[in-house]
């Protein structure tokens, strides 16, 4: 079943929210590409998440930024589904534990 973006950030949003932290809505008119939420968590935990529409891809020029933030050191997950989501989470609970 194909889920919109909408969707699947509304679930980011509050998956995000019920760990304590927020997803904020990135929106620069300076750098085209960057990922759509900077997800903050507590214990100065920090990543970026590209959300897409169920099967759709990023673009060229959102690879390129979601490289350039790598190269500095960021995780950037892109996600199409609110399936996706939940094991994003269950990945960052993992990595918050340390296992």
């Amino acid at each position: 079943m194909k889920e919109s973006e909408k969707v699947i950030e509304a679930k980011l949003r509050e998956a995000v929210k019920q760990r304590g932290g927020v997803a904020l809505k990135i929106l620069s008119q300076y750098h085209a590409g960057l990922p759509d939420r900077l997800v903050l968590l507590p214990g100065s935990r920090a990543f970026f998440v590209e959300t897409k529409s169920t099967g759709c891809k990023a673009r060229l020029l959102q690879k390129k930024a979601h490289e350039m933030l790598r190269s500095l050191g960021f995780s950037v997950y892109v996600i199409d589904s609110t399936e996706a989501v939940s094991d994003l989470m269950q990945l960052i609970d993992l990595e918050r534990l340390g296992l």
